[in-house]
């Protein structure tokens, strides 16, 4: 007889302080019970990944059909179906305990997939339907890129924030230099795509380093006065300043970005989005860093 206690929905969260309210009242309770589902058969979080990528892969398709708008809401039903699954994979290694550096890394590299699909599938609905010219690649590529940015810089603040609830050790925190270490004991020959993947993610967290000097000169005083651990007391006075930048970093979550393209296809303007990922998103994320690089600046 299994005597092991049933896990709680928050054991399957990685902190109630980095979800948004979407995320709590929504896809985090379905993605729990498809967690709880899965957690005894042979699916791994890392298929459930793979899987939710196709899934996202093909909701973006469907939104290239002009003034088909029926079609449009069924691929944007699929989308939210890809990030529920997105949801699962994490949750389902946290009540297993199945992790791996290579699962994080596929967990966010499944969100590029899905927007560079959703990029190039509005570029050529611009292109083909509205008669857009060849600069519309340029106006797409530039929005990408500003994707990636802001990205990076949530990822890394969310990830810091939960490298200080856990006291500063045992976390997905990581410095570019021990990444560039595991890169170099990789083999090609071995180990192609988890170096692949390893050297995708020097580079990426390479863009996040050079944003955040504050930020890594405060870590790197609290690793060497703190080796064991961090006290109390620099866990509360972090958490408490960190927590108040929360609701400006999910304006560039999933969630947000997904209303817009809702109403990028409800209304019909392609452009839409791209507009508001470039003209408002990038200046909102500049101040979002000079926000928490001088909280950074203010703790060391």
């Amino acid at each position: 007889m299994n005597t092991q206690p049933k896990p709680s929905f928050k054991d399957s969260l990685k902190s109630w302080d980095t979800e948004n309210t979407i995320d709590r009242y929504f896809y985090r309770p379905i993605g729990f019970q498809i967690a709880l589902l899965l957690r005894s058969t042979f699916i791994t979080p890392n298929a459930i990944t793979i899987f939710s990528i196709f899934v996202g892969v093909a909701a973006c398709l469907l939104f290239y059909p002009d003034n088909q708008l029926g079609i449009n809401l069924i691929g944007f039903a699929l989308l939210v179906f890809a990030n529920i699954l997105d949801c699962v994979d994490g949750q389902l290694a946290r009540l297993t305990g199945i992790k791996s550096k290579l699962g994080r890394i596929l967990d966010g590299f499944c969100g590029d997939v899905w927007f560079l699909t959703f990029y190039t599938v509005i570029t050529l609905r611009l292109i083909n339907s509205e008669g857009w010219g060849w600069w519309t690649i340029l106006i797409a590529v530039l929005s990408a890129l500003s994707h990636f940015n802001q990205a990076g810089m949530i990822d890394i603040y969310k990830t810091l924030h939960l490298h200080f609830l856990k006291g500063g050790k045992n976390s997905e925190f990581e410095s570019g230099a021990s990444i560039k270490a595991h890169y170099e004991e990789l083999n090609w020959k071995k180990e192609p795509v988890t170096k692949a993947f390893i050297g995708l993610y020097r580079f990426y967290t390479w863009n996040q380093e050079r944003q955040t000097p504050q930020l890594h000169q405060y870590i790197d005083r609290l690793n060497e006065q703190y080796p064991e651990g961090y006290p109390e007391d620099v866990i509360a006075a972090f958490r408490a300043k960190s927590l108040k930048l929360m609701p400006l970093l999910d304006c560039f979550t999933f969630n947000a970005r997904s209303l817009i393209m809702l109403a990028t296809l409800v209304f019909n303007i392609e452009w839409l989005y791209f507009a508001i990922e470039i003209l408002i998103l990038n200046p909102l994320l500049m101040i979002a860093i000079n926000r928490h690089e001088k909280m950074c600046q203010s703790l060391n």
